[in-house]
């Protein structure tokens, strides 16, 4: 406010006098003479101050061109970063399509792909549901796989969808055997995200790192199935039977497409019902 009414002083003076002298050039010569120091630094202040007020104007319309320009910019950044995340997202989808692609084109068993739609969000029950049911040719206790692993089997089928009991969840079995000795046991699901391989006689040799798979026996599911690696023995002095901890391949929390195993021959000892 007081840079205005000085400029609006100073202006006013430097008028005055530029009048003053204009009208009266040749009588008031030697007035003019006089005023000049007078008036000149005044002019300069009002020059001085005008070009200070353009530049600061012109200063901030180029500011604010240069933020909208920066708001304008941002939200292309965000639009493109959301297109990479979708891109991304399609990519990993393709991937494990062509996963379950190559595994249906060499499975001597008809396979139907299924997408996981649902998960049980009950603590007790390791379930998801899955988008195929009676009307694909579903059936209860049919396998549920993916390429790296045994998965669960159906527990219950409706029209068009399906519950699977996940191997990890303690009311699931699976008699198994270990690749490298062929020492059978019955993988159970435990709390913590991994199996424990139960019945493993103390006599068997079974190391860290050796890969668990299906026997077959069960007449669930067929024999040499992949459902993960030992990650634990104990071995106890006495006793029939020795502990083995077994890790699942993958991460049953992140299942987003699984295979259900439609032509299976069963075992007439297995009662399903």
């Amino acid at each position: 406010m007081v840079i205005t009414v000085g400029v609006i002083v100073l202006i006013g003076v430097n008028i005055i006098a530029l009048f003053i002298t204009s009208r009266h050039r040749s009588s008031f010569y030697g007035l003019n003479q006089f005023a000049i120091p007078f008036v000149a630094p005044f002019q300069k202040a009002v020059t001085r101050t005008i070009h200070f007020a353009k530049n600061v104007w012109t200063h901030y319309f180029f500011l604010v061109s240069v933020a909208n320009e920066n708001d304008h910019l941002k939200k292309k950044l965000r639009k493109a970063i959301g297109r990479n995340q979708e891109l991304n997202e399609i990519a990993l989808s393709n991937s494990r399509l062509r996963n379950l692609l190559k595994f249906q084109q060499t499975a001597t068993n008809k396979v139907l792909a299924a997408e996981v739609v649902g998960k049980d969000p009950s603590p007790w029950y390791q379930t998801i549901i899955i988008d195929k049911g009676k009307a694909e040719g579903v059936e209860k206790w049919q396998p549920v796989i993916i390429p790296e692993s045994i998965v669960g089997h159906v527990m219950d089928v409706s029209t068009h969808y399906a519950k699977v009991l996940l191997i990890v969840d303690r009311n699931s079995a699976v008699d198994a055997t270990v690749q490298r000795t062929r020492a059978r046991g019955i993988i159970k699901g435990e709390a913590k995200g991994r199996f424990f391989f139960n019945y493993v006689l103390r006599k068997d040799d079974i190391r860290v790192g050796d890969k668990v798979v299906s026997s077959g026996f069960d007449g669930v599911f067929p024999k040499g199935l992949p459902i993960g690696s030992v990650s634990g023995v104990i071995r106890r002095n006495s006793g029939i039977f020795q502990e083995v901890y077994v890790s699942p391949h993958v991460d049953f929390e992140k299942l987003e497409e699984v295979m259900v195993l439609l032509n299976l021959q069963r075992h007439d000892f297995v009662n399903k019902e």
